[in-house]
């Protein structure tokens, strides 16, 4: 039996964390297995579901690099075959017509409620035998089993039973013919022969009407999988304010999908103490049946400890990649100045997300308009002038503008001036970046070029004159 799995969002609004989980837990057990991964968009809430949702899902799934194998399915486009098998289930005395009123049908749960009971249907149409007049309103329920059990046998949560008496009759079609969720999920997975079942736990209740209407059909159930929800820092409900965010703002935040994934990946399973995987140790080691029982909680530290991991050891041609959208919400055309992968490499030790990387980088490609005001107080001060001045003298006669000459250079300008290192590199690193922070000043010289640097020195010392005057 070849494995494989789905993943089924709603186009409703973006992938959020707890989506995007569902769905790596789902894509590592179909690679892990040589299976295949589907992509399932459940849209028949026609009122809810919008184009922009679907593409916020394709999206968010694209970034992570979560390719899936086949897909993506749209139900909305299936409708036919759900009314097919909606007449089977009618035809075969496993569904029937339903006439009761919703006014029937909330004073029924009114009352049952009032009695302590759990609300549910009383099964009033059951033997009916009636089909619609023209024109007459009429929902389709499943006629579910009254005697026995259902058995889950799920690989998170264990042998869960549920009593076939304590389940009502579901309704499966709407009035106006339109099939609901529980029964286009069961119709899906069987013509989609979805083998194993990753979603979250509070799906659990669905699952033996689900299990029951697929032996109805004569298919096997697949194997399931309840994961249970993600909290916040402090143990409560996920909410949009408390970090239920869209995959895409992690991007926003400057993220690596790499990070993010590896932190998907712990939340809620874990091998041994090790915290960072590659995606093909999470491939090698991933199992459904280690997904952990209990809920997860977010930790943003955690995420921004990953992050500079993978910032530090992705190779600077990868990081690059990701940091050029960044640069490019900066007002910045990363190809007008020096390579990016050369500034990637430049700064990895120096951020914690690409954000801040952009931000610390725009200087390497834009003057700045102006300088810090801490940093030029200290460092651009009168007894800088004559250092900025021989700095620019033998800059100038620099012939090869590469590292180990430019750093030469900056040490034989404090030899001559019988100055500390420190005392001409920060006035160098102020006049050239606007701020006291740049990668080393021999790599940020190379980086910025001959032209770039030795305009910038002048423009400080004309900035040290304007002030003195």
């Amino acid at each position: 039996m070849k494995v494989k799995t789905r993943f089924a969002p709603s186009p409703t609004g973006y992938l959020h964390i707890g989506g995007a989980r569902t769905a790596l837990f789902s894509w590592l057990y179909a690679r892990k297995h040589g299976g295949s991964f589907v992509l399932r968009i459940e849209d028949t809430d026609l009122e809810r579901s919008t184009p922009e949702a679907v593409n916020a899902i394709l999206e968010g799934m694209g970034w992570l690099g979560l390719e899936y194998d086949e897909g993506p399915f749209y139900q909305t486009k299936r409708f036919d075959r759900y009314k097919e098998v909606i007449q089977q289930l009618l035809d075969e005395g496993k569904a029937y017509y339903c006439f009761c009123s919703k006014e029937r049908l909330e004073k029924l749960r009114e009352e049952q409620m009032a009695r302590k009971e759990k609300p549910r249907y009383d099964a009033c149409c059951r033997n009916l035998n009636k089909t619609p007049a023209p024109g007459e309103q009429a929902v389709v329920r499943f006629r579910n089993p009254t005697e026995g059990e259902v058995v889950v046998n799920d690989k998170v949560k264990g042998a869960v039973v549920f009593r076939n008496s304590e389940l009502d009759d579901l309704i499966i079609a709407r009035a106006d013919g339109s099939p609901t969720y529980n029964f286009t999920v069961v119709v899906d997975d069987m013509d989609m022969e979805i083998t194993h079942v990753v979603r979250g736990d509070d799906h659990l209740n669905n699952t033996p009407r689900q299990m029951n209407i697929l032996k109805a059909l004569g298919a096997t159930p697949p194997v399931y999988a309840h994961v249970p929800m993600i909290l916040d820092e402090n143990g409560k409900k996920l909410s949009k304010r408390t970090g239920a965010a869209s995959v895409m703002e992690y991007r926003d935040k400057g993220f690596l999908p790499e990070a993010v994934l590896n932190y998907l990946v712990r939340l809620g399973w874990s091998h041994g103490d090790q915290e960072i995987f590659s995606l093909d140790e999470m491939i090698g080691l991933f199992d459904i049946a280690d997904i952990n029982g209990a809920a997860s909680s977010l930790n943003p530290s955690k995420l921004t400890w990953l992050n500079q991991h993978y910032t530090k050891t992705l190779a600077p041609a990868h990081v690059a990649r990701y940091l050029s959208w960044h640069m490019g919400e900066l007002g910045i055309d990363p190809s007008q100045g020096p390579a990016l992968e050369k500034v990637a490499e430049a700064q990895a030790e120096r951020a914690k997300t690409l954000v801040e990387m952009a931000q610390n980088s725009v200087f390497f490609y834009r003057t700045p308009e102006s300088y810090d005001e801490k940093a030029a107080k200290k460092n651009l001060k009168a007894e800088a002038r004559p250092v900025l001045e021989e700095l620019k003298r033998v800059l100038d006669a620099c012939e090869a503008w590469e590292g180990e000459q430019l750093h030469a250079a900056v040490q034989g300008v404090a030899e001559v001036l019988d100055l500390k290192l420190g005392k001409v590199a920060q006035p160098l690193r102020v006049a050239v970046a606007g701020g006291p922070v740049s990668p080393p000043i021999d790599v940020t010289l190379a980086l910025l070029g001959r032209e770039a640097t030795l305009a910038r020195i002048d423009a400080a010392i004309a900035y040290i004159d304007a002030e003195e005057a």
